[in-house]
């Protein structure tokens, strides 16, 4: 593609991103609120607030495809969800309705999903469970694509994402990780698939402990190639062997399933 949008660049999946997509489009235009460093050869940096509604119009112009992982990643005050996750995801799909509806890959997360137990296997039909405003946040990113779908058309991948990370870091993450390779491939083949729909994919490499099901976006032809499963001896040595009671080990979510909701100042 000619010119493809990442925003939340400046973030950890963001930076790891910007190097592995560089030859997908002619021209990356870098997005985030914070500074994104020097510009590449093939980069465009625009410093957007994406509550800032003419900020994301202009942001969006021009772009062919847009790997969305803007807002707000961890539990926080519900204003700054709001903002970035909520008006932000909003404002990005009006743009993008009003600038030819280009294809988007939505970062969305297991904190949907967070309060089911790590000995429960589910797939995507399952009703959602979030585990705190965070996770409640990724609930209508999703709900909001699949209106846009419905009434107007726009594509979306709504990845759920796991752990995306260049390892894993503990026990629970033997079951949610994905490498930044397989991301980089479940990206490729969403934006060349000739149809994509409002699919919710599992964002994971193909771990041997798995607790999602993905058969149904097999469509899409993404076949991660990395396992969790040879970090084990690893993480035993580092870590030892998990409390079984503890929520890290408990539930899908996590920790998140006991992160206060944030008091507003």
């Amino acid at each position: 593609m000619k010119r493809l949008l990442i925003t939340g660049a400046a973030g950890a999946l963001g930076r790891a991103m910007r190097v592995r997509l560089a030859p997908l489009a002619e021209t990356l235009r870098l997005s985030d609120i914070a500074n994104l460093g020097d510009a590449g050869p093939n980069e465009e940096l625009v410093q957007c607030d994406l509550g800032d509604a003419a900020a994301v119009d202009k942001l969006v112009e021009g772009c062919e495809g847009i790997l969305h992982l803007g807002g707000v990643s961890v539990e926080d005050k519900f204003s700054k969800i709001m903002n970035a996750n909520l008006l932000g995801l909003y404002n990005l799909y009006e743009a993008a309705r009003k600038h030819g509806q280009p294809r988007i890959i939505f970062a969305s997360s297991n904190h949907t999903v967070g309060f089911y137990r790590q000995d429960q296997h589910i797939d995507t039909t399952a009703p959602m469970r979030p585990d705190g405003l965070y996770g409640v946040s990724k609930c209508f990113g999703e709900a909001l694509a699949r209106m846009y779908f419905e009434k107007f058309g726009q594509e979306t991948a709504l990845v759920r994402i796991g752990s995306c990370m260049e390892k894993p870091a503990n026990h629970r993450m033997l079951s949610s990780w994905m490498s930044y390779n397989d991301f980089k491939m479940l990206i490729e083949c969403a934006f060349r698939a000739p149809m994509l729909g409002c699919p919710i994919i599992w964002g994971i490499s193909d771990n041997d402990s798995k607790w999602w099901d993905n058969s149904h976006a097999a469509y899409l032809g993404w076949k991660p190639q990395d396992n969790a499963e040879s970090y084990r001896a690893e993480l035993d040595a580092a870590l030892g062997k998990p409390d079984p009671k503890a929520a890290l080990h408990v539930y899908q979510g996590g920790n998140f399933v006991n992160d206060p909701i944030f008091a507003e100042d």
